[in-house]
């Protein structure tokens, strides 16, 4: 019998799917709900080998308590009343030890779906526990889409198949949101569109491209300027549209007027003929689509980079036409109102909230980290994996190794976070459960509902939540409800109808029409112009990013990059896989089996200079640690890059140690984040 979900993972693609099920604890073929206009019956291929996951041999089934030094891997079981009184207990001590704050529910992405991932706010607000700032992944790239257009929505992605011209920049879709090929490849095949890939290695999407610019990690800033430069030189601005619908159009072409494509190739490595040839494209091509992916929200100038970009789309006037724009995410479309799902009634402003990719410096006590407030002395850990994903790795080691932290981890399997754990409580997976999903990378509200039983043991976030509740004395109506009763609440009080109706229908289709979502209406600020000269100090919330910035007045190359130099003469990006997302899926045989091991890709020109063949073991290094991992010499790396997929474990490395190690968590402009891509690095053999 076939039943409809949706992934839960984090990837914007939020895959609507149908799943085989074979009888009450078993799954069998995962495949793409072909009725849905956008997965239109295509999804990775990880996903669908989904019965390795759920029926993995190695899930977690019964609570664990510490019973050696902290890392030892030493754990016995315990019942569930058990581990729960004690998880209560020690946040408890906590909070009467040092306060409320204390306490830190610390989670992400990892479980997409509303009830189970955000639930946990619940707890928190009615706690007063410290609160929680989401930068690990998206706050560049949003802050720099925001900041041009005022919402964070665009044009209907399926209009790539409407498309002339397919421009995806900063995304491997091929390998990490496959639909957005699905789309792009129809319009080639339909209309002869061209596909036009902008990265900082030739992976597998831009093997698909007709062009593919190489460029420079960082500097896709330069590459834009460059290209709007040639628009306005060649009389190929759409000067009606930018006078009606933009800010200030004769600054930005005056400022423009020295970024020309030479300038341009000096920073990025982008031929200056590519250049020109690209901007040629979307010159002659009113309907040119401009998918902008999160490999801006990697870079430390990654929000001035992402307004760059997306400045093009207002210059050459895409927006006017079907199949022309820009689209980054759909997250300001769904209107949701989350007041009993994540108890926003409790909300009090005054407590702290603390930058979840600076969790090593929190931990280690850096004071203006954690606010000149108390030491966090308890961490509830929901869907992530820190101790693999975090940024300066070394320093989150360092805290989660202390002695006076008590940890609860309620996860699938023996992550490595939750090896640092004093409890862990096994967690139910997206099929075994009921949730309700929204979509980034398109439109659309899908639910999941529960379609087989867990493994025996095994209890959702929603159902720790409220029991953790309950023995904390938090009050609240969400914490006496079923999933299925906020879904419906949380759906009808959104003006989404109602659970019956979306059971029936199996997903929502939330896309606003052709004139709001190419801003034909006005764009989201106050004036309804697209902003050339972002308001940055505008963006929330205030407080963390770094102190003094400045960041560019109009569209430009801010150079605010960790810039090669002569100790350390080599780039890192630390760029997605196909078989693996994040930390997730490296615990599938099939998965495992494809990648392998990690390895460091390097060009031949930079392994001969090195004196590195393939498959010798080299050590990367930089000021916070180094690292050993095999060499890969492929001729799809760029000179002075070194390209290293995925987020292996840190016990998949010959020391230990993994690739998180060498990127930073220093906050980045205009309110936080990590630049995971933007990193300099040495190579030695090892």
């Amino acid at each position: 019998m076939t039943h409809y979900s949706a992934c839960p993972h984090d990837c914007p693609s939020t895959c609507a799917l149908e799943v085989e099920k074979l009888d009450d604890n078993t799954i069998g073929k995962v495949r793409g709900a072909s009725e849905q206009t956008y997965t239109a019956g295509v999804i990775c291929s990880k996903v669908a080998r989904y019965s390795e996951r759920i029926h993995h041999p190695d899930r977690l089934t019964q609570p664990l308590k510490r019973t050696g030094e902290k890392g030892s891997g030493q754990f016995s079981p315990i019942s569930w009343e058990d581990a729960l009184d004690e998880v209560a207990e020690q946040l408890l001590k906590a909070e009467q030890r040092d306060g409320s704050e204390a306490v830190w529910p610390y989670q992400y992405a990892g479980t997409m779906g509303l009830v189970m991932r955000d639930g946990i706010n619940r707890l928190r607000h009615v706690k007063k526990y410290s609160g929680f700032h989401s930068t690990i992944c998206v706050n560049m790239a949003w802050n720099g889409f925001l900041a041009g257009t005022g919402r964070l929505t665009g044009v209907d992605p399926r209009e790539m198949g409407k498309s002339d011209l397919v421009i995806i920049w900063g995304t491997n879709a091929a390998s990490t949101q496959i639909n957005v090929m699905t789309h792009a490849l129809k319009a080639r095949r339909e209309r002869g569109a061209k596909i036009v890939v902008i990265d900082t290695y030739n992976n597998a999407t831009a093997k698909q491209a007709d062009l593919f610019l190489c460029v420079q990690p960082g500097t896709d800033g330069a590459l834009a300027c460059a290209l709007m430069h040639v628009l306005f030189r060649d009389n190929k601005a759409d000067r009606e549209y930018l006078e009606a619908y933009t800010d200030c159009p004769d600054a930005l072409e005056a400022h423009l007027h020295s970024r020309d494509p030479a300038w341009a190739e000096h920073i990025s490595g982008v031929p200056a003929s590519q250049i020109e040839t690209l901007a040629g494209m979307i010159g002659e091509t009113p309907k040119t689509f401009f998918r902008l992916g999160y490999g801006f929200t990697r870079q430390r100038n990654g929000a001035a980079s992402m307004h760059a970009a997306l400045s093009i789309a207002a210059v050459a006037g895409s927006w006017r036409h079907e199949g022309g724009g820009a689209f980054h995410s759909n997250g300001g479309i769904y209107h949701w109102d989350k007041t009993l799902l994540e108890g926003l009634d409790h909300l009090d402003p005054d407590v702290r909230m603390l930058d979840q990719s600076r969790i090593g410096a929190i931990l280690t006590g850096d004071k203006q980290d954690i606010k000149d407030g108390p030491p966090v002395t308890a961490l509830f850990i929901q869907n992530t994996n820190p101790m693999s994903v975090a940024p300066d790795l070394n320093r989150v080691h360092e805290g989660f190794a202390r002695k006076d932290l008590f940890v609860c981890v309620h996860e699938q399997f023996m992550t490595e976070t939750a090896e640092m754990a004093d409890i862990i409580l096994p967690a139910t997976m997206f099929l075994e459960h009921d949730d309700v999903y929204q979509a980034g990378g398109h439109q659309h509200i899908t639910l999941g509902p529960k379609i087989v039983n867990p493994p025996e043991g095994c209890r959702s976030n929603h159902e720790v939540i409220c029991a953790l509740a309950k023995r904390l004395g938090a009050k609240h109506p969400g914490f006496e409800l079923t999933p299925r009763e906020i879904i419906d609440r949380t759906l009808q009080d959104s003006g989404w109808g109602q659970l019956a109706d979306l059971e029936q229908q199996h997903w929502i289709d939330c896309q606003p029409d052709f004139r709001e979502a190419h801003y034909l209406e006005g764009f989201g600020h106050t004036d309804r112009r697209f902003h050339f000269s972002p308001d940055w100090d505008a963006l929330l919330p205030h407080g963390f990013g770094p102190a003094g910035a400045v960041m560019p007045t109009l569209p430009d190359h801010w150079d605010v990059i960790e810039a090669a130099n002569s100790e350390m003469p080599y780039r890192l990006v630390t760029a997605p896989a196909r078989h693996y997302l994040n930390s997730t899926f490296t615990e599938t045989p099939t998965s495992h089996r494809r990648h392998k091991r990690p390895s460091a890709m390097l060009h031949p020109d930079d392994a001969r200079d090195l004196k590195v063949n393939s498959d010798d073991t080299i050590r990367l290094g930089n000021l916070r640690g180094e690292i050993l991992i095999t060499a890969e010499v492929v001729e799809t790396a760029q000179r002075g890059v070194v390209i290293v997929e995925s987020i292996w474990p840190n016990r998949a490395f010959a020391g230990g140690k993994g690739i998180n190690v060498l990127t930073g968590a220093d906050p980045i402009a205009p309110v936080g984040g990590a630049a995971f891509h933007d990193t300099r690095i040495w190579i030695r053999p090892a």
